[in-house]
């Protein structure tokens, strides 16, 4: 798998990484030992975690699949989801991670949505303290607004000694363009690397939603399963998928490779991030490494979702 800088950093990722929200929900630990092989053998570093996948269980079972071995050739990265902005808070949720992974650092630790109670100066302290004390080699956020990013990597930019922010992790798919308006010219800017999240948009744009709602989808499960991918299936989003669909076929290949290889490729993002309930589901994302999409598929496919 092809490596990519992460920002104006040196740190080197692959272009696909591995989001593990469903270890420990929907996903064992023995799928989870299977996924990590999978992408491993595929030549994926990036493994994309949470305080709150699985309630904690996520980066537990991570931590034991890594403890024979193999951690320094992965990229982990994890982010605080519910310590606010707060230096204390912060530093505490990152050692609780640590603990869970069973490791001494991350990788990458990033900071989860803005906090307007809590002086950006004290936030972007915490990420200081973490790199300076090995907690952590690189910080980045997530949940930024365009103008929030601007001012945490100003910030951060601003004096020697402060440690640059060199990822956003941010919803970003053919179904998803928000990050176009605001989030994606400030990272060029910043020189920051985003990250794609849910770039299938919950499943939707491997056109299995496109007869109705299979039963055994997440469109089928939960509640708040069933509420995210109700979201893309409107009119609009039916549209999109058709194109998707098309532009599939003409290649011959599967929709999912080629939504992956579009956000894959946007200018300014630096990896897609896709999460699997099963082996042969991140099998079947890991198959768009090898697609390179045309230009007069690229311009379709971007007029048809600009909206």
């Amino acid at each position: 798998m092809q490596l990519r800088l992460l920002g104006r950093s040196g740190l080197a990722v692959s272009r696909l990484g591995l989001g593990i929200s469903g270890w420990g929900r929907e996903v064992d630990e023995d799928e989870a030992a299977t996924q990590l092989k999978v992408f491993r053998d595929a030549g994926g570093t990036l493994i994309e975690t949470a305080e709150g996948y699985g309630d904690g269980a996520a980066e537990f079972i991570l931590g034991e699949l890594l403890a024979d071995g193999g951690r320094d050739e992965l990229v982990v990265m994890s982010r605080s989801e519910s310590a606010g902005g707060g230096r204390k808070d912060l530093l505490a949720a990152l050692d609780s991670a640590l603990s869970r992974l069973g490791t001494d650092y991350l990788d990458v630790w990033q900071v989860s949505g803005w906090d307007a109670a809590v002086p950006l100066e004290e936030t972007m302290s915490a990420l200081d303290v973490a790199v300076s004390s090995g907690r952590t080699r690189y910080a980045g956020v997530a949940g930024f607004t365009g103008w929030q990013l601007a001012a945490a990597s100003t910030w951060q930019s601003a004096f020697p000694g402060r440690t640059p922010i060199v990822s956003a992790l941010a919803p970003y798919s053919l179904l998803d363009r928000a990050a176009d308006d605001e989030v994606l010219p400030a990272a060029r800017a910043c020189g920051v690397g985003i990250l794609a999240a849910a770039p299938l948009a919950r499943g939707v744009l491997s056109g299995k939603y496109r007869a109705g709602v299979p039963a055994d989808s997440r469109g089928a499960s939960s509640a708040d399963e069933r509420a995210a991918v109700r979201l893309y299936l409107d009119d609009w989003s039916r549209q999109v998928v058709e194109a998707l669909c098309t532009a599939a076929d003409g290649l011959g290949a599967a929709p999912i490779e080629v939504a992956l290889a579009w956000v894959r490729d946007r200018p300014g993002v630096t990896a897609a991030v896709v999460g699997a309930r099963t082996a042969g589901q991140l099998t079947a994302a890991l198959a768009s490494e090898g697609l390179e999409l045309p230009p007069e598929i690229l311009g379709a496919l971007n007029d048809v979702s600009a909206g």
